[in-house]
């Protein structure tokens, strides 16, 4: 299969930490990676914030870019949830569905594309899994708590195979962190105590690693944990199942 590699804008400009072992990890997985060059943002965050006509220049170069690949994958829940549900805005060409139908997030496409769970991965630690709203319940990659289905995690699969990894149980585990994109900026006060109240469940659980697989959560999870100086370390998922510590 030829897949193209979609690594998210703030990612790219950010953690390009979490890009190399995406990749690195993809190629362990005898994957044929390619990553187009012209690639930008998906349009996520002008969609999210209203501005649908705006945002479809960004859809449609990604369309352009990505159209060629059997699969696209991405490390990012939100923006993979963005391509596959709000690309009904574009012309619904056969191009345009092909890439919303093969966009996939990492963990997915590892378990439900190849059917791996064990991709020989090591990592000591406890972990603590943060599950991002709209790869739960937009991309269905594990079961809701509200909905009372039987349990399923494309990401605990993942995490429970690797060794020496010791996954914590966390007291709400499938609760937004608060960031939600704009939201984090409009309703700042509120994005603070729901990301300080889920740091403070990991805390109590006694994680040493939080990880996901949405860095923009990551993100703003990160940006409290050094402002209030807590011993907590945060991990994009892809980080973790690349590594053979």
């Amino acid at each position: 299969m030829k897949v193209g590699l979609f690594i998210p804008c703030y990612i790219n400009q950010l953690f390009p930490q979490v890009a190399i072992a995406t990749l690195e990890l993809l190629e362990k997985l005898n994957i044929d990676v390619y990553y187009p060059n012209e690639q930008t943002c998906c349009g996520q965050p002008l969609g999210n914030s209203g501005y649908e006509e705006d945002s479809k220049g960004a859809c449609r170069l990604f369309v352009e870019n990505f159209k060629e690949y059997d699969y696209i994958v991405g490390p990012s829940g939100s923006c993979i949830y963005h391509v596959k549900k709000h690309f009904d805005i574009l012309e619904q060409t056969s191009e345009v569905i092909k890439v919303r139908n093969n966009a996939f997030e990492l963990c997915e496409f590892i378990v439900k594309i190849l059917g791996k769970t064990d991709i020989g991965a090591s990592f000591p630690y406890k972990v603590g899994l943060h599950k991002s709203c709209h790869g739960l319940r937009g991309l269905h990659l594990g079961s809701c708590s509200e909905t009372m289905d039987s349990h399923y995690s494309t990401e605990e699969d993942l995490l429970n195979n690797v060794k020496g990894l010791e996954l914590m149980s966390l007291t709400r585990k499938d609760e937004c962190c608060g960031f939600g994109g704009t939201f984090s900026v409009f309703e700042e006060a509120i994005s603070v105590k729901m990301g300080k109240d889920r740091i403070q469940d990991h805390l109590d659980n006694g994680v040493e690693v939080i990880t996901g697989a949405d860095h923009s959560c990551l993100m703003h999870l990160e940006g409290l944990l050094n402002r209030n100086e807590e011993p907590l370390k945060v991990m994009h998922i892809a980080e973790i199942l690349n590594s053979t510590i």
